[in-house]
């Protein structure tokens, strides 16, 4: 039987409310009642697997206020792009245990921000722990949505990452199918290499609006297609090709909402419809109600702070038909796709 709502995915715990990826984050959600939450993951130097949404971590953390950590400010491409900063990678996990994690958004989020510089960061083991313990506490199933980030630039490093995220998630007895797992990464590559070391879950290809993804850029060059070219029902690299890697797709909104120059929703698209004949589940990213997030005609006044009219532009979501949505706000995500 098809589910008669969406799931409502914690996107990085309650990150509306406070800071992403902590502990009062999830803690959060959970308590809200998601479907599921999702946590990203890098890798510290020492191969622990952090959750973090990047591997540079200057705008999440205090490590820049930090001055034992000043001369580890680096330039690196990430997958393609130049980026300054602090990188996980360069860190062991005892010293990015030391650090406090901030609101990355404090102008529109400052209530987020008042907790500011009280938690740590977490370890995926951490994360998998609390969502079982507030599975059994709450006499219900809570899944987990597993990001794994920058996997060909972690591999690049020496890093065995599908290796890693296996034997994490069987260490903590969540690659066995026994609560609800979903996989997802922007590069195919790394699904296929995790599915194959016989981790049992739902595999999930995430797809931009614009751009390539890096595994593929890496692999074939200018020869990458485009994720627009995925996402194509008639394209040699599109929905057909991917229904035979992966269980689903999870798209950026726009992809969805089709917006035209004027920021006027045209949607919804055929994405979700051409998908799911294809036999693949669709989820979207992100669901978030301030103005700086909306689509044009959605938001209300010029404050981007302030809450739009949001719901009308999600009832275009509900309207096509996806199977998963990522929220900030878990209440706001429960209260209207719930």
């Amino acid at each position: 039987m098809p589910r008669r709502r969406p799931l409502v995915i914690g996107h990085r715990g309650a990150p509306g409310y406070r800071p992403e990826h902590t502990r009062s984050s999830y803690d959060l959600a959970l308590a809200l009642g998601v479907d599921a939450v999702e946590p990203d993951v890098v890798f510290s130097a020492d191969g622990v697997a952090v959750v973090r949404h990047e591997n540079e971590i200057g705008s999440t953390t205090d490590v820049a206020d930090r001055p034992e950590f000043a001369a580890r400010r680096r330039t690196k491409t990430i997958d393609g792009r130049e980026i300054t900063g602090w990188f996980t990678e360069d860190f062991t996990w005892a010293e990015l245990a030391t650090l406090r994690c901030r609101e990355r958004l404090p102008k529109l989020r400052p209530g987020s921000a008042s907790f500011d510089g009280t938690q740590p960061p977490l370890r995926l083991r951490d994360v998998l722990d609390l969502v079982r313990e507030a599975s059994l506490d709450q006499g219900r199933e809570i899944g987990v949505v597993l990001e794994i980030k920058h996997a060909t630039y972690f591999g690049s490093l020496g890093y065995d990452v599908a290796r890693a995220i296996a034997d994490e998630l069987r260490a903590a007895r969540w690659g066995d199918g026994e609560l609800p797992l979903v996989v997802e990464s922007f590069e195919s590559t790394v699904l296929g290499e995790v599915r194959e070391l016989g981790i049992r879950g739902t595999y999930v290809y995430l797809l931009e609006a614009a751009g390539r993804p890096y595994d593929l850029v890496a692999a074939r060059g200018a020869a990458a297609p485009t994720y627009a070219e995925q996402a194509s029902p008639t394209s040699r690299d599109g929905l057909d090709a991917l229904a035979r890697l992966v269980d689903g797709i999870s798209v950026d909104k726009r992809m969805i909402l089709a917006p035209d120059r004027l920021g006027r929703t045209a949607g919804p698209s055929r994405i979700v419809a051409d998908a799911h004949a294809r036999g693949l589940r669709v989820f979207t990213w992100t669901c978030r109600p301030e103005n700086a997030f909306l689509l044009a005609s959605f938001r209300r006044g010029r404050d981007k702070a302030a809450f739009g009219d949001y719901e009308s532009e999600w009832q275009v979501i509900a309207d096509a038909g996806v199977d998963g949505v990522f929220v900030d706000h878990p209440d706001l995500g429960l209260g209207f796709f719930g």
